[in-house]
This record gives C-alpha cells, structure tokens and sequence, in this order.
C-alpha cells in the first residue's frame, strides 16, 4: 500500500510540474515576471529529498502503516480535495514558481476567500501526514521543520511582490472589511 500511495503521490505531483510549467509560459507571455527565483532550486531538492527520505526510511527501518492510518488517510484525501481547490481557484495563476502579473487583481475566491495561502498549508499537511501514515517520524519532523523553513523565505518574498504588484493590498482590505 506504501508503494502505490507514495507512486500516486509522485504522479500528481509531477502533473502538477506540467500544469505549472504550462502556466508559467501564458503567464509570460502577458508580460508576467518570476521572484525568488534563487530559492526554488533549494525548494526542488526539499522536495525531491522529502520523497527520497521518506521511501528509504519506511524500507529501511521497516515501518508499518501507523494503528491511526485510516484517520490520516482520510484527512489526507480531504487535503487532496483543498489541494485542487487551490489549484482550480488559481487557474493560470497556479504556479509552483512565484510569477506575478503586473496590474493583476489577486484570486480571492475559493479557499482564497479564507486564507492567504491555502496551497501552503496543503503542503505542510502532506508532508506531515504522509509520513506519519507509516510511521516515518524523523522524516515528518525534519521535513516539516525544513518545509517551514522555506516558506519563511518563500511567503514574504511572494507576498512582497504582489504587494508591489498587484491589488493585493485592495484585496485584503476589502476581504477584512467583509468580513
């Protein structure tokens, strides 16, 4: 079961590269621009490594599948359902790169109504959760600690530039103001 849910993991994730890559280009083209581009290689191999790590743990320590699987898989799924949430709410702004459109008015719908950065949180539960599925604790805790600390780089840098940007100050405050 490890296999096959780590192998469909890696499939969507690798989809995803697609999707972005695809969605990187037509943003260009309308005059988009990249930031942070000298931190993505390190999220890249954060997120390689996570994989790596996590297999060779499970098969080199012989970890099972956790007494608490159904409940962790079940919140996973959920988290699945978020995840493309995010990435249907975004469109062709859904991007594992931080690419900002000049003049853009920033998605506030969806679970963007609700939260900053609903994507990041989708992925700091998986690799909490996808571990702890099968009892890889070092792997949850190193890697939730190192996914942490790269979005301690990545969220302001992203957050800096929509400011700069685009309406995204606007945004907030007609999102509070609704509130």
């Amino acid at each position: 079961m490890f296999f096959i849910i780590i192998a469909l993991v890696i499939i969507q994730r690798l989809v995803e590269v697609v999707i972005a890559k695809r969605n990187e280009k037509h943003m260009l083209a309308q005059g988009a621009y990249e930031v942070g581009a000298s931190h993505y290689p390190y999220m890249l191999a954060l997120h390689i490594s996570f994989f790596l790590f996590l297999v060779a743990e499970v098969v080199f320590l012989n970890r099972t599948t956790s007494p608490l699987f159904p409940v962790f898989f079940f919140v996973f799924l959920l988290v699945q359902i978020l995840r493309v949430w995010c990435l249907t709410s975004l469109g062709k702004f859904w991007n594992t790169k931080i690419i900002v459109l000049p003049g853009a008015n920033v998605v506030t719908k969806g679970p963007y109504l609700y939260f900053r950065h609903p994507n990041y949180i989708v992925v700091c539960t998986e690799i909490l959760l996808l571990p702890l599925m099968f009892q890889a604790y070092f792997t949850a805790l190193a890697f939730t600690l190192l996914n942490l600390a790269m979005l301690s780089v990545r969220i302001p840098l992203e957050e800096k530039a929509l400011i700069e940007a685009t309406d995204y100050n606007e945004a907030l405050k007609k999102k509070i103001s609704a509130s």
